[in-house]
């Protein structure tokens, strides 16, 4: 098939590029607080919230660091020997970071810093970072969005200490997500020892919360509050006489962690709340049983109902020894939700396997074919036509795949759509009420060479298409090659309008922000994630950048003209979304 330019009238009209495509690509915002910035919602009135990760000049407390202690001591002789093997000269030593400021003023110095303290990210005498915050974005403006972080009592700005999830916005504005408490420095006195010693706790490790457009914040707090509890909130539907919210909440302790508990965390070595957290680290499911969960909210934002979802299986006596979980990720405007749950194996009792599920009608349904060699997944969308998108795993050519699926529950039928090839691993982030979905998957089939790109796909089309075959050729000027590669595509709205992540090449800029420049004072570069939009173009054609045959990747199913579907008449209705 022969792809042609488009015509000059229309190129005129487009601010991203002055050669042909069937989508135009716009940033969403520059943050200049931050490397990286990406999307995790829309909202069919245009709200848009993500994160953004890397942030420069991450505060850090040096007060209560004993310079003369092995842990740093061993970790600077390593960062010089790692200076040496690049033919570099360190430029810092422990004592300008302890008595000459150094992590203002030399990047290398507070580099240094951030990665110490990220590697005793479990040892809670030491300053807990967190490099990713949450953000509203508004006619190219990125704010920050702070969800549970506060002033700090020891350096200017908020504690930067807290984990940011910013999942959902509804059509009205209102979000939710979760994060953590933020750390405080604390002062403690382990038995039989008489000096002080400065330990970092929180209240809890994870909880829930409604922002409103306006700013009113809502804490979705659960009914079991042992140990702070735990709560998320993933997706927020709003309905006439409020808002549905969905995620999960803590119900419990079991019995083998409550003794773990019991026998270590007496407050006498340590502080209660750092052993809890121990506890929970170590171990793959946490320390709490978790039930998938849907809030009703009225319109003032008080809480009217919350129902327990429930799980996929039900536990035994038995089993009390590892917490089960299970998580609503999306809900739609029907109150159907989707998720994963912990559910058993189809021919083993004793094993327990995470399967994508829906929630519907007080059942939960363990709905992929285990018999098939699924072995997990998660579902992270559903539209209003009650259609499910996700990935499940399994083992294909050797290696445990993801794939991404569409399962319809009306037809109680599963699809396995191919994707750019037999084992590239894919994932549907999300689905519009026309049956669009969107997301990611691997090309390149050598397993050095993998990385992920953003696709659409069409239920009952007969292919998968890389959305970057879809995005101009080359930048305005007609030669250089168009800046950006998209690599996630995070949701679509029913203007087919699709929110995601590209990368571009940028300066590279140091954790304190600056321009990074080699030993000859060159300017260096790297490559960063930014939000964009893709607006689809009015009787656009896609561009020959490759060969033909390489515009497409073939799955063996029914055929459908993805031209046609460009031409369909475009519906508002909202569409769902989970990141």
């Amino acid at each position: 098939m022969k792809y042609k330019l488009l015509a000059a009238s229309v190129l005129a009209t487009l601010s991203t590029s002055a050669l042909s495509a069937t989508y135009a690509l716009t940033e969403l915002g520059n943050f200049e607080n931050a490397k990286h910035t990406y999307v995790t919602d829309v909202s069919e009135n245009g709200h848009v919230i993500g994160l953004a990760n890397g942030l420069y000049n991450i505060p850090i407390d040096i007060s209560y660091i004993d310079f003369t202690d092995s842990l740093i001591k061993n970790a600077y002789t390593n960062e010089v020997n790692s200076f040496e093997l690049s033919d570099k000269e360190i430029t810092f030593t422990l004592d300008d970071i302890e008595n000459n400021d150094a992590i203002y003023t030399n990047a290398d110095a507070h580099t240094f810093m951030v990665r110490f303290l990220s590697n005793l990210s479990a040892n809670f005498e030491y300053q807990k970072i967190s490099s990713i915050v949450a953000t509203n974005y508004n006619s190219g403006v990125i704010t920050e969005q702070s969800l549970f972080d506060v002033a700090s009592v020891d350096y200017d700005g908020l504690t930067r200490s807290t984990s940011n999830f910013y999942n959902a916005v509804s059509q009205d504005g209102t979000t939710v997500g979760w994060g953590s408490a933020p750390f405080d420095k604390i002062t403690f006195t382990p038995d039989g020892e008489t000096e002080e010693q400065t330990w970092f706790t929180r209240e809890f490790i994870e909880r829930g919360i409604l922002i409103s457009e306006g700013g009113v914040d809502v804490p979705l707090v659960p009914e079991f509050t042992e140990h702070g509890g735990t709560s998320k909130a993933s997706d927020i539907v709003a309905t006439d006489t409020g808002y549905v919210v969905v995620g999960n909440v803590s119900v419990s302790i079991p019995t083998e962690r409550q003794t773990l508990i019991a026998d270590n965390c007496d407050g006498l070595d340590e502080p209660v709340m750092t052993c809890i957290e121990s506890i929970n680290s170590r171990n793959t499911r946490g320390l709490f049983n978790k039930t998938a969960v849907k809030w009703t909210l009225d319109s003032a934002y008080n809480v009217t109902s919350t129902e327990l979802l429930g799980l996929a299986l039900t536990p035994k006596e038995d089993e009390d020894s590892n917490p089960f979980i299970s998580n609503a990720l999306a809900v739609n405007k029907n109150g159907v939700a989707a998720g994963f749950s912990n559910t058993r194996y189809f021919d083993r009792d004793s094993t327990i396997l995470t399967m994508p599920v829906y929630f519907k009608d007080g059942e939960v349904v363990d709905f992929i074919e285990q018999r098939d060699d699924w072995q997990s997944g998660k579902a992270f969308a559903i539209n209003d036509n009650d259609i499910v998108v996700g990935y499940a795993t399994k083992r294909i050519e050797g290696t445990l795949r993801n794939k991404l699926f569409y399962h319809d529950i009306n037809t109680n039928t599963t699809v396995f759509p191919k994707g750019y090839f037999i084992s590239s691993s894919s994932y549907a982030n999300d689905i519009n009420n026309q049956g669009y979905i969107v997301g990611e998957g691997e090309i390149g089939e050598s397993e050095n060479t993998r990385r992920s790109e953003a696709f659409i796909y069409k239920i009952g089309d007969d292919k998968i298409t890389n959305l970057n075959k879809l995005l101009p050729c080359y930048d305005s000027d007609g030669e250089t090659s168009f800046s950006y590669k998209m690599v996630e595509a995070k949701s679509i709205n029913e203007n087919n309008e699709v929110f995601g992540v590209a990368t571009k090449t940028v300066e590279k800029r140091n954790s304190l922000g600056g321009v990074v420049t080699d030993v000859n004072g060159n300017i260096e570069y790297e490559s960063v994630a930014v939000a964009v939009k893709l607006s689809p173009i009015p009787n656009g054609e896609v561009e020959n950048c490759k060969a033909p045959d390489a515009e497409f990747y073939e799955r063996s199913s029914a055929s459908f003209s993805w031209f046609g579907l460009l031409l369909l008449p475009l519906v508002g209705l909202r569409r769902v979304f989970r990141f």
